[in-house]
């Protein structure tokens, strides 16, 4: 970029606690809560948030449509399930990051009965939750509900 090209119109912008976006798309119960994307900011191509799941909690299947999803899971023990009838799992616990591919079917879970899950998770260009057909709990190798 040039000395031409620089932007000194332009200004960061702030979410102040309290005023995110609640109005997010959902797969399920879990929560989505948006500080940064097109709905309340000037973003045009990222959507950045925070997701809490209650103990026991798994999502609806779904997946992102063209979107790439990036998560770093800030407490809990969370599962992402995939593949063929969602017989594949990955396990992640504080500190894991996590790539989810676009139009890549998958179901998120909460693997605690008694703790919540809560990560951080960024898509580009924006939030978006396409719900798929419900899947049995009896399906997902290893998830209790609370």
């Amino acid at each position: 970029m040039t000395e031409n090209e620089l932007r000194w119109d332009r200004v960061p912008q702030v979410t102040r606690s309290g005023e995110e976006d609640t109005q997010t798309m959902s797969s399920g119960g879990c929560i989505r809560v948006s500080g940064v994307g097109p709905q309340h900011t000037e973003a045009t191509r990222i959507w950045f948030g925070m997701v809490s799941n209650e103990p026991g909690y798994r999502s609806l299947p779904h997946h992102h449509g063209e979107a790439e999803t990036g998560g770093y899971v800030l407490r809990g023990r969370g599962r992402i399930y995939f593949g063929e009838d969602y017989s594949e799992f990955l396990d992640m616990t504080e500190g894991d990051w996590v790539f989810v591919p676009p139009f890549m079917p998958h179901v998120e879970a909460n693997m605690s009965t008694t703790e919540e899950l809560v990560w951080l998770t960024t898509r580009t260009p924006d939030n978006i939750v396409i719900n798929l057909d419900e899947v049995d709990d009896a399906a997902l190798e290893g998830f209790r509900r609370a």
